[in-house]
């Protein structure tokens, strides 16, 4: 009995986006919301984040023909499709298909009424949801309108069973966000609340950062994950390409 996984599975969290910068000054000013004028779906790559998608791609282009992504999974946010894309256009797939798949379940977390403010905006505006979230925690808490980690995991659940049924024995390459590349990880890796929040509370995903698995038979002979790299920078060491890791956008997560 062999389960269907891919024959590689590459997990990659978009470049920096303009939104990442955003937040970034707003953290530094002490402001309670993120200057930026466009839906979270809408943000797009900051010209840093487009060098790093294009040193991504490089390295992927680089990959032997029968080593590169056959097929390439993309969340439908700008951010992550202008990252998916500059992979297809530089040569990173192998094969005749040159674009990305868009997989509205790879989408980010959605924030609900905590779009777009800082810790601070959150804790002045929503005290006692703020309260309450660091009471029940991250994993489980889910504000107005918008969705925990757990409902991120249910939809990458159903993801990764099209993954396993359409694509099979293919190389595929993911590109998401920070939380859907943790949440990935808590599937693939059968973890629980506890692990995957202290690989959390280890450091920031990194931009373009990859998570690699090989799904390889075990003593019963069934196929499982095996986690090769995580946070795997060398694509972008390789180009100069400045590494980021700061935390999604539209929101504080921590």
């Amino acid at each position: 009995m062999r389960q269907r996984w891919p024959e590689k599975l590459w997990i990659v969290r978009h470049g920096q986006s303009a939104g990442n910068v955003a937040r970034d000054a707003a953290h530094a000013a002490g402001l309670a919301s993120i200057d930026i004028d466009m839906r979270d779906v809408d943000v797009p790559l900051s010209a840093l984040g487009q060098q790093q998608a294009d040193a991504l791609g490089h390295w992927f282009a680089a990959l032997p023909e029968e080593e590169r992504p056959e097929i390439v999974l993309a969340s439908p946010y700008i951010r992550a499709r202008q990252t998916a894309e500059s992979i297809c256009r530089l040569g990173g797939m192998a094969g005749e298909k040159t674009a990305p798949v868009i997989d509205e379940r790879l989408r980010e977390r959605e924030f609900g009424i905590f779009d777009q403010l800082t810790t601070m905006g959150i804790r002045q505006k929503y005290p006692e949801l703020a309260q309450h979230r660091m009471l029940l925690g991250k994993f489980y808490h889910r504000p107005p309108g918008g969705e925990s980690w757990a409902d991120v995991i249910l939809r990458l659940r159903s993801a990764m069973d099209t993954i396993s049924l359409h694509y099979a024995d293919r190389r595929v390459l993911v590109v998401c966000h920070q939380v859907v590349v943790l949440c990935l990880r808590y599937i693939l890796e059968e973890m629980d609340e506890a692990r995957i929040l202290s690989i959390d509370k280890e450091g920031d995903v990194l931009n373009c950062g990859i998570c690699e698995y090989d799904f390889l038979p075990d003593d019963a002979k069934m196929c499982v994950p095996k986690l090769v790299r995580y946070n795997f920078a060398a694509p972008l060491i390789e180009e100069r390409a400045p590494i980021t890791a700061a935390p999604d956008a539209m929101v504080a997560t921590r």
